[in-house]
């Protein structure tokens, strides 16, 4: 609650007090006047009795006001904690979350440079073999697991890749043609 609205809810109990003062006040009055109207011999005293029982049920209905109160306060104040807890916590959410996002950019860079390096080493190792006399790539390619010799012999021009095939042993250049045949089987067709 606002300050305001606690002003009111103050405003609101004393209003309540107050009607409930004036209509005792009525109440009473109408006891006492109502007997004096109708004697007129005998004067009438304020009756002791009837403030008695009329007090203690004003008494009651503030104690219980003022309780009522007291609650309200506090739940306010219990209100108000649990937001500030919120507030903190969705600041810190916050700045994790921008971390996160701070570190998966670094990372994405990382993997760009990675990759390029690796690219790029490639590229230059196709070149060293492809620049290689073709019997001397094709004792080297012998030796090289045939996945591994299919992903370089994609990689090198057709006349430079058919050298190196000239000069594997035919099993080994049937094994690493199917490899290389195969790869792209499984690619969408237009």
């Amino acid at each position: 609650m606002t300050r305001q609205q606690n002003e009111r809810a103050r405003g609101g109990v004393l209003a309540v007090i107050s009607l409930l003062m004036i209509g005792s006040a009525a109440i009473r009055l109408g006891l006492e006047a109502g007997p004096a109207f109708a004697k007129t011999t005998e004067p009438s005293a304020p009756s002791t009795k009837q403030e008695r029982v009329d007090m203690p049920g004003a008494q009651v209905l503030l104690t219980e006001l003022l309780r009522r109160e007291e609650a309200l306060k506090q739940r306010e104040a219990a209100a108000l904690d649990k937001q500030k807890a919120l507030d903190i916590a969705s600041e810190a959410i916050e700045k994790r979350l921008a971390a996160l996002q701070e570190a998966e950019e670094s990372l994405r860079a990382t993997l760009a440079l990675s990759e390029t390096a690796a690219e790029t080493d490639l590229t230059r190792l196709t070149d060293v073999y492809q620049s290689m006399k073709p019997k001397d790539a094709a004792a080297l390619f012998e030796t090289m697991d045939p996945d591994f010799a299919a992903g370089f012999l994609s990689r090198m021009p057709p006349d430079a890749a058919a050298g190196v095939l000239a000069g594997l042993r035919p099993e080994a250049a049937y094994t690493i043609s199917v490899i290389m045949a195969g790869r792209n089987a499984a690619a969408p067709q237009e």
